[in-house]
């Protein structure tokens, strides 16, 4: 599955038991009173009463031991109501189920905590949250992320390798405006939802603007993005969708926010533009939840909020220059498809890709090239296999890893910047985002396992209850997390 989570317990050490002092005066005292105090005759009724209300004294101190080391335990911190959620819970004012899918660009796991989050505090004290965040794919980037999510497919199978890149195949060239059908493989949830018959509606996300298939885009359900539109104008257009007559509301609807990923490129992650920007995504969830509850169906409504890739803060002496690699060998800039955080070279066909290899890491290694050590360089296929990144020509034939928060670039500048980055390696824990679901079918107060958003797309396939496309998602994760139907 993918899935990887941390866990620190730390055994808790016994207390050491306090001794007599015998220094203390009034110990002392105290001590020689109790062996030297004449005894006094007993009843023997007396002595039975005193032993049960000894008895009860004791048997009571267990019982509030026990109830606060079980109330203490990680496994009961969630929600009590948690206890009480075996089944799904039943719809009574819509007909069918609904999934509003929310995104927040670049939210890190742990933004949340940055600022006063009540909105999706209460989603997570009433829903599912992945205890440790999502773990994006990689790379780390908005495209190839928010496609993985809708499709359960790695960037190599979906065809969106990177925000930009050039087809070796036509020379043609892919950017975040590129919106032909060749461009986009898999199905995305849309295109599956229709194709069962159902409305769909996508307010913003990537891939939405494909037309391909029985999916047309229509305005109504699928404006073309524009960021512009401000957040509150697009929450209440997705309310909006929850007006229409029952046949027409969309059992499925995306909503997207480009924040904090917007702020977090120019300032990093530990700024205060972060913070707002976060309390801001906050409110926006309230302003959705308020809008559900007034209509009734807050409960009904399955919402499910995730961020794309996670940031990591940069600056300039973090720096990794591809000329200082001249001794060793040249790396003009036209082999270059990406410099950061993915490097990845395309040299012409009669240059030999594990020369390169050799020749830069000999450089890198080297001692002699600054930061040469904060970058790995691979042939794609001896990539590791849990970045699945090689199965497509798309890929350039050699990348470059790099250290959280290093960046390449070609020559020496005096520009002098700070800002923030990702798509590094999905392992870094700075790259995870969050993912929090509240609904009829996830248990209340829970704590899940962090795992891959490949497995998003069968889990919203499973609560729509409509036959998914083939994906690189498992099909037995739906069942590990959301609750059984009571029928």
């Amino acid at each position: 599955m993918g899935t990887a989570s941390l866990s620190i317990l730390a055994p808790s050490k016994p207390s050491p038991t306090p001794e007599k002092d015998p220094s203390n005066p009034s110990t002392a005292l105290l001590s020689e009173e109790s062996i030297t105090a004449p005894p006094r005759p007993s009843k023997p009724g007396s002595f039975l009463f005193t032993f049960l209300l000894v008895l009860t004294c004791i048997s009571v101190a267990f019982s509030v031991a026990f109830a606060f080391l079980y109330f203490s335990s990680p496994a009961s911190r969630g929600s009590p109501k948690s206890t009480l959620d075996v089944v799904a819970r039943p719809l009574s004012k819509l007909k069918r189920p609904a999934v509003i899918l929310i995104s927040t660009d670049g939210f890190r796991f742990g933004f949340q905590f940055k600022a006063p989050t009540p909105n999706i505090g209460r989603l997570i004290a009433n829903g599912t949250e992945a205890e440790t965040g999502l773990i994006p794919v990689f790379p780390t980037l908005t495209f190839p992320n928010h496609y993985s999510i809708v499709t359960g497919l790695y960037p190599a199978y979906h065809g969106i390798i990177n925000n930009y890149f050039t087809d070796p195949a036509t020379g043609d060239f892919f950017s975040m405006h590129s919106h032909e059908p060749k461009w986009w493989l898999g199905e995305p949830l849309w295109e599956t939802v229709v194709n069962h018959g159902l409305p769909a509606a996508v307010y913003f996300w990537p891939g939405s603007e494909v037309k391909r298939g029985n999916w047309s885009c229509p305005p109504y359900f699928c404006p073309n993005f524009n960021d512009s539109v401000p957040f509150a104008d697009r929450v209440d257009a997705v309310l909006g969708y929850f007006d229409l007559p029952s046949d027409e509301i969309p059992v499925f609807t995306t909503l997207y926010f480009e924040d904090p990923d917007h702020q977090g490129h120019k300032v990093g992650a530990d700024d205060p533009q972060i913070t707002d920007a976060v309390a801001r995504i906050d409110q926006m969830i309230g302003r959705l939840i308020d809008g559900l509850e007034s209509r009734g169906i807050f409960e009904e409504v399955t919402l499910i909020l995730v961020g794309d890739h996670g940031m990591v803060g940069t600056c300039d002496k973090k720096l990794v220059f591809l000329d200082d690699l001249a001794p060793w060998i040249e790396i003009p800039q036209s082999w270059v498809q990406s410099y950061s955080p993915l490097l990845a070279i395309r040299p012409p066909p009669d240059v030999s890709h594990s020369d390169v290899v050799d020749k830069m890491m000999e450089g890198l290694s080297s001692g002699k090239v600054e930061n040469g050590k904060n970058l790995k360089m691979f042939l794609k296929e001896d990539l590791p296999e849990r970045l699945h990144y090689h199965a497509s020509d798309r890929i350039s034939p050699i990348i470059g890893l790099l250290e959280e928060g290093f960046k390449v670039e070609q020559k020496r500048s005096k520009r002098k910047e700070c800002g923030g980055a990702h798509g590094y390696d999905n392992a870094f824990f700075s790259m995870r985002t969050i993912f929090v679901a509240h609904g009829p079918q996830f248990a209340r107060g829970r704590k899940i396992q962090s795992f891959e958003n490949v497995h998003i797309y069968n889990l919203i396939t499973s609560i729509l209850k409509i036959k998914g496309a083939a994906n690189n998602g498992s099909e037995t994760f739906p069942s590990s997390v959301l609750l059984p139907s009571a029928n």
